[in-house]
């Protein structure tokens, strides 16, 4: 492990990712994990990304079932609701469906990985609207 980062006020502790993948970059139509760009929406794990079918597609994020607690949801530009169906499917599971837009919820996904949270993402890329 790496040691602390201190100041004369502060100590910060370096996050640790694993083998859990990191979001680099958000775009028009794309995230950028590392060296490899992915288009479309995504689904995306500590245990990998894959591409997501959007709101019909519960199966992806049901195969995740007792592995995350929290599963973000990147609605584009915007925060996007998600339909009824799905959050009912994913509470039904014991997945909590966070809302918000998908830079937003890129970051937060790194935050929460790099504490060691319970968390995957689903998101659509800023050049759509979720719906």
């Amino acid at each position: 492990m790496n040691s602390p980062i201190s100041t004369p006020d502060m100590a910060f502790e370096p996050l640790e990712f694993g083998t859990a993948p990191m979001i680099d970059a958000v775009g028009p139509g794309y995230m950028r994990l590392g060296s490899v760009v992915l288009r479309g929406p995504l689904l995306l794990s500590p245990w990998g990304a894959q591409p997501w079918g959007g709101f019909a597609d519960t199966a992806g994020p049901l195969t995740l079932v007792g592995r995350i607690d929290v599963l973000l949801l990147g609605g584009g530009k915007t925060i996007a609701l998600a339909p009824r169906a799905f959050r009912d499917a994913m509470e039904a599971a014991g997945i909590g469906v966070e809302p918000m837009a998908t830079a937003t919820a890129a970051r937060q996904y790194n935050l929460l990985i790099g504490e060691g949270r319970r968390v995957a993402l689903v998101a659509f890329p800023l050049s759509e609207v979720a719906g």
